[in-house]
């Protein structure tokens, strides 16, 4: 698999992954582009469904996400007025996956993620209408603020929902991610796949039906699921938080920036949302009590929440 697509892939290369009450966005197209190595990442281009479009969202999914997950997100964008891209992650979604085991949840470097992101952006047919706005969610918002940070991709305003901008890693843990992968051991799981979720196990949404959406779509195409994480995963990911979190590269973020944070939040380290945004220049942020870390899966009451603070944002940020 690495590199090349499996057959099944391939007959999917032409249409989104559709069930029931998901539609796909008015317009949507998918969009294959290059990516490192020779993979094939693959994305979504929706356009606005204005006359004139208010100009383009860019949503950044979270780790063991993809495309059609966001449909929802992606038409209140264009009801919003504006063009949506969406895409899958180097190793997740229908892109092409890192290692033979395809349900690995890995990653080499966040570099082949800001790559992806930085390239498809570059591939998308025609000019995409600017403003760009990103939308990015938990381990999309490490991605995009590290791109930002290095100025891969050049963004008018930033949107984040509960980023992992932090893990919940202690030292001894830290220690061992960098034995193994100090011993080529990157790709083995940190933890092995257990029983499958339940609704009521889960730690990510109130809200039933948005929780089994993410279930249909697999059932529908089972390689759209990604497993735990690699060590390689973990340790990769530390890395690009020690890079991107500097206090003076923070400061130098030139766009205005909105966080909304997870008052449930089981996953990320909600107290490195404060110590990042406490350096950046033009920053609002928000915490959705009772709202657990898919904030955007969530009920409509905490949904609501979010696109009423990220109206405000853009109002403010004069787009």
């Amino acid at each position: 698999l690495d590199g090349h697509m499996s057959e099944t892939q391939a007959s999917r290369r032409d249409t989104f992954v559709t069930v029931e009450n998901n539609p796909a966005p008015e317009g949507a197209e998918l969009v294959w582009f290059e990516g490192m190595a020779g993979r094939s990442p693959r994305a979504c281009l929706a356009p606005s469904t204005r006359d004139r479009a208010r100009g383009t969202a860019i949503v950044c999914p979270g780790r063991t996400e993809f495309i059609e997950k966001y449909f929802e997100t992606a038409r209140d964008l264009q009801a919003r007025g504006f063009a949506v891209v969406i895409l899958d992650w180097p190793g997740q979604g229908l892109s092409d996956r890192l290692l033979e085991d395809p349900k690995k949840g890995h990653i080499d470097r966040f570099e082949t993620f800001m790559s992806a992101l930085s390239k498809g952006l570059d591939a998308m047919p025609g000019d995409l209408p600017r403003p760009y706005v990103s939308l990015a969610h938990s381990m999309g918002g490490a991605i995009a603020l590290a791109a930002i940070v290095k100025k891969l991709v050049r963004v008018d305003a930033a949107a984040f929902t509960a980023p992992m901008w932090g893990l919940p890693v202690n030292l001894a843990v830290r220690y061992l991610i960098w034995a193994m992968r100090a011993v080529g051991r990157d790709g083995d799981y940190a933890r092995q796949p257990g029983p499958p979720e339940t609704f009521e196990s889960n730690i990510v949404t109130h809200d039933r039906k948005r929780w089994q959406l993410q279930r249909d779509l697999i059932a529908a195409a089972p390689e759209l699921e990604v497993g735990p994480m690699t060590w390689g995963w973990l340790g990769a990911s530390l890395d690009i938080l020690n890079e991107t979190r500097k206090p003076a590269l923070l400061r130098g973020i030139e766009c205005p920036v909105f966080v909304a944070s997870a008052g449930e939040e089981a996953l990320v380290d909600n107290k490195a949302h404060g110590r990042v945004v406490r350096h950046l220049p033009d920053c609002t942020h928000i915490t959705i009590e009772g709202a657990r870390h898919e904030i955007l899966m969530e009920e409509d009451a905490m949904r609501d929440q979010f696109w009423a603070g990220f109206d405000a944002f853009l109002t403010r940020s004069g787009l």
